[in-house]
């Protein structure tokens, strides 16, 4: 498979502390021709985060996207969605077979070359490598791992490789570099003063050159 290049987080807890709505934010990715987008709520009910991912699809109607749900399996699995996993969540082996048969886009994220390593044998289509950067979207930091740590990881699997954690647009370009095909960002799309889609067509348009 091949990702593009600009991957969205809508994180609720980070978008409700800027007081910018799921589906508003949905809206703005939707116009902006963002190819993939994944939904973070680690806070809220089930049925909240149901009713939010069919918004969010709802904007997105007659767009070709990629949409991803973070952790919440069941749900992914009631909405048609890919699901991304943690390193301590279920394995995306086990994912793939609670899955039922369906198919589905599976992402693991990855800290270390232990992990790369198991990422890089299983079932998962995707790998996510981070923090790369120091970051404040993430409560649970795992230690930075730099550019050489995207290197290293680029070096250890040929499935495609998603970075993550304090990625800018002053930085995004290095990453790549280091080997990343698609670069996930949540705060640096929510800047004081500028809609998230603005930023997102400005991401997609360096991205691209």
């Amino acid at each position: 498979m091949k990702l593009p290049r600009l991957y969205p987080i809508a994180d609720w807890a980070s978008l409700n502390a800027r007081g910018i709505g799921v589906t508003d934010f949905a809206r703005e990715m939707a116009q902006a021709g963002v190819g993939v987008l994944q939904y973070r709520d680690k806070l809220r009910s089930d049925e909240e985060v149901l009713g939010a991912a069919r918004e969010i699809a709802v904007q997105f109607a007659g767009q070709e996207c990629l949409f991803i749900l973070n952790d919440r399996l069941e749900l992914a699995r009631e909405l048609g969605w890919g699901v991304h996993v943690g390193h301590l969540d279920a394995s995306p082996d086990v994912v793939r077979q609670r899955m039922g048969g369906r198919e589905c886009v599976i992402g693991v994220s990855t800290h270390d070359a232990a992990q790369m390593m198991a990422a890089n044998a299983g079932a998962a289509d995707y790998v996510a490598v981070g923090p790369v950067f120091a970051t404040v979207s993430k409560a649970d930091l795992e230690p930075v791992v730099g550019l050489e740590g995207v290197r290293r990881a680029r070096a250890m699997t040929s499935k495609p490789l998603v970075a993550i954690g304090g990625i800018t647009r002053f930085n995004a370009a290095s990453v790549i570099a280091a080997g990343a095909d698609s670069v996930a960002v949540i705060g640096a799309l929510l800047t004081p003063g500028a809609q998230p889609g603005q930023m997102a067509r400005e991401w997609l348009a360096e991205l691209r050159g």
